[in-house]
């Protein structure tokens, strides 16, 4: 980049007009810059100052490249901090997949956090499947997943974002929505919709699990849709749901939400490549962890 250094240069000696002064500003010895200077000359075939005794002045071919050399400067300062900012994962591109359950308030916590700490960097996101999302990961395109209860991955890592307290989604007038609190023995007579183990295991027997500790088995109804934003089987009264407390803010109207008792919660994680993922992404886990301390989402529910 000698070119470069030398257009610095000969821009010092065309703003000061004067060697001693442009030499003291570049550090630089003056009979070094004078050098410098005749090199940038010869290799451009034309002369760029015009030297006497008594003062220094531009050429006309020395105001061209004055006025595009700052140009071209100040784009290669800018490059070279784009450069460096990507290096560090202060800027770039990040893809983020994110499954419907996490969508209603984990992934937009954590994105908004995203881009309040690091606005340069410009994220892509998708809501999809958890298998979808696992995959994409695994298979590179996407960066980072966010799901719930994640099969093991042997490529993968696993970042543990939020311990969410499970609950039982109903109609508001369901028998069970006069109580504070659903017991899980409550639910032995119920219809309870379910994603299909197909859609993630983790998840389903995360869920099933709750029941058979509870020694109950209440019947399973398969859910239809992937992403029901407003819960259709459950808001005609025809089954109620376990879910994550999350859904509570964007709660259609119609339906309440009440936690389960004895305190249940699934794991929510965050993945990403091990080894292999740009600066970025390391910005992204930092957010992450900040985030999850701040709405003290590690917590066990009591």
């Amino acid at each position: 980049m000698s070119e470069l250094r030398r257009l610095r240069y000969f821009l010092a000696v065309a703003e000061e007009l004067n060697f001693t002064r442009a030499a003291a500003r570049l550090h630089l010895a003056q009979p070094a810059l004078s050098r410098q200077i005749r090199e940038l000359e010869k290799e451009l075939g034309v002369q760029l100052l015009e030297r006497t005794t008594q003062s220094t002045s531009v050429t006309e071919a020395g105001r061209l490249l004055q006025e595009r050399g700052q140009e071209l400067c100040a784009e290669a300062d800018r490059l070279w901090r784009d450069v460096r900012a990507f290096a560090t994962g202060a800027q770039g591109k990040i893809s983020i997949g994110y499954s419907a359950s996490t969508s209603y308030d984990t992934a937009p916590t954590l994105l908004a956090a995203l881009a309040e700490a690091h606005p340069d960097i410009s994220v892509t996101t998708r809501l999809l499947p958890t298998a979808e999302v696992v995959a994409g990961v695994a298979e590179g395109t996407l960066d980072a997943g966010l799901v719930r209860c994640p099969p093991p991955t042997p490529q993968l890592v696993r970042t543990f974002v939020r311990l969410e307290p499970q609950g039982v989604l109903m109609a508001e007038g369901h028998p069970l929505a006069e109580h504070s609190e659903v017991d899980v023995a409550a639910l032995a007579g119920q219809t309870v919709l379910l994603h299909a183990r197909s859609d993630n295991p983790g998840h389903h027997d995360a869920i099933t699990g709750i029941f058979e500790r509870a020694g109950i088995a209440p019947r399973l109804r398969e859910r239809q849709l992937s992403f029901d934003v407003a819960h259709m089987p459950v808001a005609q009264g025809n089954a109620v749901s376990v879910v994550g407390a999350s859904v509570l803010p964007g709660l259609p109207a119609g339906l309440v939400w009440r936690p389960l008792s004895p305190v249940s919660a699934i794991e929510i994680h965050l993945l990403t490549r091990g080894g292999t993922g740009q600066p970025v992404t390391a910005r992204l886990l930092q957010v992450t962890a900040d985030t999850a301390r701040t709405h003290g989402w590690l917590r066990s529910p009591s």
